[in-house]
């Protein structure tokens, strides 16, 4: 059976082998992508499509210096690769260090273990994004707005380097994410769930008690008190730990972010402690089965796990070649790019906080007053800080959930959020609604996950 780019590899391989000894580092990459995209708010289609795609990437580095060029048509291919050589010997003016690896020739396709998003269709996704929305819009009057995002895409990928490496792979990956807003006078509020999986399309089926939930939370938000915003003792699910994990810490492990800052290189040093001897943090493609899991990352580095907090210490971060060449550490296999239209970049896969040994229950124990969170609605990071909204909320009283609360944000320092957590639960959950942004590639499929956590000293936001 040929493969999908059976017809290309010669050409590629000649071209590559042609240019080679004139840059310290050459490779192209192929991709082949098929995909859907389902957008309804309210009754209306919104966006409705299908689309296939062929297009590459050319990557060159010549002493330091980067060449880079996208493209759709591979009669041109020689020209690209010509201009990105120039390009390169442009800026090109120092050291090229790339971390070493062991040049890979394999095929690798990521199975399924249901149906591929390929064999369903477009009305049938279609259908299902039509049936959550009338159940989102079933549940009260006030519901006053809703949405329902569907999208998947499958991708083949060649690499080839001037070093040997000739990989192939091949994925699936899908999300739908919903919203309800309720309306009472000039109170709103909204209810969310997002669901993805690289492992089945049935994941995302009969989600209709998810469905009708977030509808009912944004309903039921309405008549609740904000909360009173202060320092508090704050427990949050496995969920928001996630988030947490992903967003305030884990962007600050990528070594690109701190080879690029003297300042945060020098507040990240190895070594250095960052939480108690109960934490343990990872990031890593290796696990199987999550929306961040792959083989080989897009310069041709297998999949590894990384610990970066080890018993509450700094001990790892997350590389591309380049920056484990600079900053003289192992690869990790952590360098991704969405499409071809994009450099790969330092980017997390599936991020999580190691399962603590603290009985989830017994985390609310002794806190007079404190907030219980649970998911979450967003957030955003700047640096160190970090804040997050959360999708549900109880105060804490004398060691027992109270009273739901509204309008919670969670605010702090990351280093000093870590140093104040003081709980690490025994349940564990993984998230898989992470569509990572950076560096202006936005959605790139991740997973994060953790138990809850019991902190103190954390900023909430809400009512003066």
């Amino acid at each position: 059976m040929s493969r999908p780019f059976d017809r290309y590899t010669d050409q590629i391989l000649d071209l590559v082998n042609q240019y080679r000894d004139r840059v310290d580092f050459l490779a192209v990459r192929l991709e082949e992508s098929e995909g859907t995209d389902i957008l309804l708010r309210g009754s209306k289609v919104e966006t409705l499509s299908e689309g296939i795609s062929l297009g590459g990437q050319v990557r060159v580095c010549h002493r330091g210096g980067w060449g880079f060029a996208s493209f759709n048509e591979l009669e041109g291919l020689a020209k690209h690769i010509e201009g990105a050589i120039l390009a390169a010997q442009l800026v090109g003016d120092d050291e090229t260090l790339l971390a070493a690896i062991d040049p890979i020739q394999t095929c690798y396709h990521f199975a399924m273990t249901g149906s591929s998003p390929r064999d369903i269709s477009l009305t049938q996704k279609k259908d299902l994004c039509t049936h959550y929305d009338d159940i989102l819009q079933s549940v009260d009057d006030r519901i006053a707005t809703t949405s329902v995002h569907y999208n998947d895409v499958t991708q083949h990928i060649l690499l080839v380097t001037s070093e040997g490496t000739q990989i192939e792979q091949s994925w699936s990956d899908m999300e739908i994410r919903l919203a309800a807003t309720a309306r009472n006078g000039e109170t709103v509020q909204t209810g969310r769930e997002t669901n993805g999986s690289r492992n089945a399309f049935e994941d995302l089926e009969n989600l209709d008690d998810q469905v009708r939930n977030a509808a009912q939370r944004a309903i039921a938000a309405l008549a609740l008190p904000p909360v009173k915003g202060k320092t508090y003792q704050v427990v949050i699910d496995p969920i928001l730990t996630g988030l947490f994990v992903h967003e305030a810490f884990g962007h600050l492990s990528e070594a690109d972010m701190a080879y690029e800052n003297p300042d945060l290189l020098e507040v990240m040093t190895l070594g250095r402690r960052f939480g108690p001897s109960s934490l343990q943090i990872f990031d890593g493609a290796s696990l199987t089965g999550h929306r961040g899991s792959y083989e080989y990352d897009d310069e041709g580095v297998p999949a590894t796990t990384t610990q970066l907090i080890q018993d509450g210490v700094l001990v790892g971060r997350l590389h591309s070649r380049e920056t484990a060449g600079k900053l003289d550490e192992k690869p990790t296999g952590n360098a991704r790019c969405l499409s071809y239209h994009y450099p790969p970049l330092v980017r997390m896969t599936n991020t999580w906080i190691g399962r603590g040994d603290t009985p989830a229950a017994d985390l609310f124990s002794g806190i007079k007053e404190g907030v219980y969170a649970k998911n979450w609605l967003g957030g955003m990071t700047n640096g160190e800080m970090f804040t997050f909204t959360a999708g549900e909320a109880w105060m804490i009283r004398n060691g027992e959930l109270a009273e739901p609360v509204r309008d919670v944000t969670l605010s702090g320092n990351v280093f000093r959020t870590l140093a104040d957590i003081e709980g690490i639960g025994d349940d564990f959950d993984w998230d898989e609604s992470g569509g990572c942004g950076k560096g202006g590639q936005s959605g790139l499929p991740v997973g994060c996950g953790g138990p809850s956590l019991r902190i103190r000293n954390v900023v909430v936001g809400g009512e003066a």
